[in-house]
């Protein structure tokens, strides 16, 4: 059995907002997209916090997670991630305790500790600048004792949250939530959908330090990756400027709104070598070329699970790229 028909695959669905449409279609479109991999079998829906970006719509992550829940039966839905650092802990257990609570054996939360914003957003979210990194740990550890069972005498406890023991993931691009994962044994999912170069050794230390805990016997890495399947190479390639394009703009300083595809992109060699760099990992093809270019990535990972994005302007052609991945894995994915 190829690796490809065995592993579990998820989306990562970053709510992109279309030239020429409105939030409330991304909002419509995400609904449809997750009813049709949780037919196909897929095992995740994951939406991630971002503020102040105009092209990207689940910045109040944890009610859009409801919204897709509400609108879906099995699939498991959930954040990747939930920026801690923006968020007291306490806040951040009651809103996935009372995800958990209405959609028992659903949810799943992935913490990152970027801010997911510049630093006039950081300022509006109240977060302190220097925060993150170095307090990120015992932010973590606060929020685990709000989702546990509770402690002798505990004082402060999250209603709803406490006791529901939400299932958390750590999330990152580079390896200092790697080596947090493998030391206090949790899920570690990396974010090569945007930040590649550093993959492999992430993993590498994720594997090498992982210490077995109640969560987990041994490891598990789940790989976020760029994926555009269509009917052909040269249309998938056609597909994929509008995610060029997304991260050209980034890079300007311009709209992050999702723009039609085109055929040739006027940028400079510098330009193009920073965004093919951030999508460096993407698969972009045909049927066959796509499921090559999968089982490559689980080979040279040894993923466990593969989270896929998929950025096109037209939400048919992503409906239409999930299709062809859950075909190329037989009755389903």
């Amino acid at each position: 059995m190829s690796r490809l028909a065995s592993a579990p695959l998820s989306v990562l669905d970053l709510a992109p907002i279309r030239q020429n449409a409105s939030i409330a279609d991304t909002f419509a479109a995400s609904v449809d997209l997750a009813r049709q991999v949780e037919a196909l079998g897929f095992t995740r829906y994951w939406l991630a916090e971002h503020h102040n970006m105009d092209g990207i719509a689940s910045a109040a992550t944890s009610v859009l997670i409801g919204h897709i829940a509400g609108a879906t039966s099995r699939i498991r839905v959930g954040a990747g991630g939930i920026m801690l650092p923006n968020h007291p802990p306490l806040v951040i257990a009651e809103q996935f305790g009372t995800l958990e609570t209405l959609y028992p054996g659903r949810i799943d939360l992935g913490l990152g500790r970027a801010p997911g914003s510049d630093g006039a957003t950081m300022a509006a979210l109240r977060r302190d600048p220097y925060a993150g990194v170095n307090d990120f740990p015992d932010r973590l550890e606060e929020l685990r004792g709000y989702l546990d069972d509770p402690a002798p005498n505990q004082r402060i406890r999250a209603v709803p949250g406490q006791g529901t023991h939400v299932p958390l993931w750590l999330l990152g691009s580079s390896g200092f939530s790697a080596q947090l994962a493998a030391r206090l044994g949790l899920p570690f999912a990396f974010a090569s959908h945007f930040a590649p170069g550093y993959l492999l050794e992430a993993l590498h230390l994720y594997r090498s330090q992982f210490q077995p805990s109640a969560v987990l016997d041994a490891p598990y890495a789940m790989v976020g990756l760029p994926l555009i399947a269509a009917d052909s190479d040269a249309q998938a390639a056609y597909l994929a400027t509008t995610a060029q394009q997304k991260f050209l703009n980034l890079i300007r300083g311009r709209s992050l709104r999702s723009a039609p595809p085109v055929e040739s992109l006027d940028w400079s060699p510098r330009e193009r070598a920073a965004v093919m760099q951030n999508l460096g990992a993407a698969v972009v093809g045909g049927p066959e070329s796509v499921r090559q270019g999968l089982e490559t990535i689980l080979e040279q990972t040894r993923a466990d699970e593969l989270m896929l994005v998929t950025d096109v302007y037209d939400p048919e052609d992503r409906r239409r790229s999930f299709e062809i991945v859950g075909g190329l894995r037989g009755d389903g994915a």
